[in-house]
């Protein structure tokens, strides 16, 4: 198994806190998936031979370029990466979204919508410079359903500055009525490139403590497992059958190629990425030359990813599995560290399997940390 993501650098307006790679600029979307395409016949060897089950168009703002570019893209993949695809995911904004481009993604096969909600609240939306508002979001989702999606995601951003916790609260009471079947909550982290990174430099914006970020964060549990949503990764909820499969693979270390400017890959023994400029990238795949740069990773790079990624996850990481396939055991050389992370409540060690407790979440990066080699 393996998938595909597909970088689409473009945006109607730039969002105060964000630092992926986009530009407002929509005058060279032909150009870009004229280089895509190219990009797709360039690195057609890149998985070695492993089936592409899943399809992802992320940004950017996707849901900004044309639906028939969007369906060269999709038909070029199909005819280099065919089969049966289980999954094909594309990221929209709410003020995108119209009864003719949902029957257009419908019928070129995609089957996932994953809406930029980030607050149903407008004076969040604001502070956030985001194009929607949230009678717009609401309707985001109606228009989905009517239009015959039953898979949907709504990312959502907690840890807003505040006095208390009653914005977050309802943001969690309407996305809980609005029953997506798949959220997706970030923690909101002040860049320093962005708008937010400038305020908070010039003392214009002050972010929230993280022990107010973590009390949402618990919130956020207790009101998804309340409603049936499984927190199968820390920042991923779903319903049953609803687990974003694309998304998946990547804390499951399944091999991706990743398409366009700024677009990461994975391919199972190395790592690799694109450059973070449209100009740079369109004229090397132009001029018959690969933007790709591979991202060496020796076998203790490997293994902490794999520390990383698994405890990020409800399945965890299988002790014996590593053992195998890295010679190293956990139980042995970190016997101690994994005791006292058991000990304090943050680690769950079962047999031949690690995973974190509920209150464990809040700090898997750190944790992770103490398991290295």
């Amino acid at each position: 198994m393996a998938g595909i993501y597909i970088h689409i650098p473009f945006c109607r307006q730039a969002c105060h806190y964000c630092d992926f790679h986009f530009t407002t600029n929509l005058g060279k979307m032909n150009e870009l998936t004229e280089a895509i395409l190219i990009e797709i016949e360039q690195r057609k060897d890149y998985l070695n031979g492993a089936a592409v089950e899943t399809v992802y168009f992320g940004g950017g703002t996707p849901s900004l370029l044309p639906e028939d570019q969007l369906e060269r893209i999709l038909e070029k993949i199909f005819t280099f990466f065919p089969g049966k695809k289980t999954e094909i995911t594309l990221e929209a904004n709410p003020d995108d979204l119209n009864e003719k481009k949902i029957n257009h993604w419908k019928s070129m096969g995609i089957d996932r919508l994953s809406l930029g909600i980030q607050s149903f609240q407008q004076e969040i939306l604001k502070a956030y410079n985001r194009a929607h508002s949230a009678d717009e979001a609401k309707k985001a989702i109606e228009l989905g359903r009517k239009g015959g999606f039953e898979k949907f995601s709504i990312d959502l951003i907690y840890g807003f500055p505040h006095p208390d916790h009653h914005l977050w609260k309802k943001d969690l009471e309407e996305a809980m009525r609005q029953d997506p079947g798949h959220i997706s909550a970030y923690a909101l982290t002040v860049e320093p490139k962005t708008v937010l990174g400038n305020w908070t430099k010039k003392g214009k914006f002050t972010p929230a403590e993280e022990d107010f970020t973590a009390e949402q964060f618990e919130w956020l549990q207790e009101q998804t497992d309340k409603a049936g949503y499984v927190q199968y990764e820390i920042s991923n909820f779903g319903k049953p059958n609803q687990f974003a499969v694309h998304n998946t693979s990547y804390w499951k270390g399944i091999p991706y190629l990743g398409l366009g400017p700024s677009a990461h890959s994975f391919n199972g023994v190395e790592r690799g990425f694109n450059p973070s400029s449209n100009p740079a990238y369109v004229k090397m795949l132009l001029s018959g030359s690969s933007p790709f740069q591979v991202d060496p990773m020796d076998r203790t790079d490997q293994f902490n990813e794999e520390i990383l990624t698994g405890l990020r996850t409800i399945w965890g990481i299988d002790l014996d599995d590593l053992l195998h396939r890295y010679q190293v055991d956990l139980r042995t050389i970190k016997s101690t560290t994994i005791h006292k992370l058991e000990a304090e409540g943050w680690l769950l060690a079962q047999g031949n399997h690690l995973s974190l407790s509920r209150r464990g979440k809040l700090l898997a990066d750190t944790i992770a940390l103490e398991l290295f080699i």
